[in-house]
């Protein structure tokens, strides 16, 4: 098999190579003076099973750009197979109609990817299951929660941790870690008065005095987190951490999260961390190129994936 990597997140792609004791395919992408994209690879792929890593973060349309040009490259470079690994799936919130007249982008995407030449999609944690059923192409998507509750026990070994839930759309991800942990779990009823604003309303579970972790799946703005950071140390938790799968960060989000009560935010390196994110004193990265390198393997292999969370 061959890996090639696109410009999103070169660091990951380097590092899944090097768990697989592989070399990057040569491959290189220029623009022309439009900003227009093209792609070139430099190597035979004939015949080959190839695993393009690119994810769809900002610039979001221009890496998904990038990778379904590298996609079209590839399949008419004969391939035998192409998957497209995208650890951090852009428009992935865009899931459904929220109004009159709103498209279900992610479905869109699923169609590009397919009609650029994707034989098969690897992600990390969809932000919802049901994008899977988006394509006509077999999905995997691989889970963040192995990767955590590994952290998470070695970091608060002995101590009475409640998992908390942000809100009540990802309890079922914040059930998954604490049954793997054997914690108990809380809830966060919120109540959204407006896009990108959120008002925490009450808490679900007992969590005074005690270490409190929040999980969710990706932290853009970090106002919900850092709202319920507050909430639960208004409440009484002994302190707040949380661990969340994708780290967007935009905007002013990385001075909010230094400046909330947040303990510290572990985050996976499924988006390259920018300058900020990197000197912040309480964010920290777990790589994922050890879970996404094992899929690979087991993928070119025609071997299980979803043993991997058995």
């Amino acid at each position: 098999m061959k890996i090639l990597a696109g410009n999103s997140n070169k660091p990951v792609a380097e590092a899944i190579a090097s768990f697989l004791k592989l070399q990057l395919t040569n491959a290189s992408v220029k623009r022309f003076s439009d900003m227009e994209i093209f792609v070139e690879i430099h190597e035979n792929v004939r015949g080959e099973d190839v695993f393009v890593i690119q994810s769809t973060s900002y610039p979001a349309n221009d890496n998904l750009m990038e990778l379904l040009i590298t996609l079209d490259a590839l399949r008419r470079a004969s391939a035998r197979r192409v998957t497209a690994v995208i650890p951090y799936f852009g428009y992935a919130r865009q899931d459904r109609k929220t109004g009159g007249r709103t498209p279900i982008t992610a479905k869109l995407v699923a169609n590009l990817l397919t009609q650029a030449g994707a034989a098969r999609v690897l992600s990390l944690d969809l932000h919802s299951g049901q994008i899977q059923g988006f394509f006509d192409i077999p999905v995997d998507n691989l889970f963040s929660a192995p990767v955590f509750t590994d952290d998470i026990t070695k970091k608060y070994q002995g101590e009475p941790l409640v998992i908390v839930s942000p809100d009540v759309g990802g309890v079922v991800r914040a059930r998954a870690i604490a049954k793997r942990i054997h914690a108990d779990l809380a809830i966060i009823d919120k109540r959204r008065e407006r896009a990108g604003v959120s008002e925490v309303m009450n808490i679900i579970g007992d969590i005074e005095g005690r270490p409190c972790i929040l999980v969710d799946d990706i932290v853009d703005s970090a106002g919900t987190l850092c709202n319920a950071a507050k909430a639960l140390m208004d409440a009484g938790a002994k302190s707040v951490s949380a661990y969340v799968t994708h780290g967007v960060l935009s905007g002013g989000a990385v001075g909010r999260v230094t400046a909330s009560p947040l303990k510290e935010l572990v985050i996976t390196d499924s988006i390259q961390a920018t300058e900020a994110v990197r000197l912040a004193d309480n964010i920290r990265q777990l790589s994922i190129a050890p879970l996404l390198g094992e899929a690979i393997k087991r993928i070119s292999q025609e071997a299980s994936v979803s043993s991997l969370f058995e």
